[in-house]
């Protein structure tokens, strides 16, 4: 089964500011456990490049 197609985007959480403006990224990332981390460099990972079960290692 796709990572991606487990998720959904919530397109209410998302606001437009500026770059220059300070974000909270880290506060963000910092909060979440490790494991919930790695499930979402996966996901990352699968919208770049692709799903293929037959390669099932990073």
């Amino acid at each position: 089964m796709k990572a991606v197609d487990t998720y959904k985007m919530d397109k209410s959480a998302f606001s437009v500011t500026s770059i220059l403006e300070k974000s909270d990224d880290k506060k963000y990332w910092h909060a979440k456990t490790p494991q919930e981390r790695w499930q979402a460099v996966e996901l990352m990972r699968q919208i770049n490049y692709g799903y293929d079960p037959a390669i099932t290692r990073l």
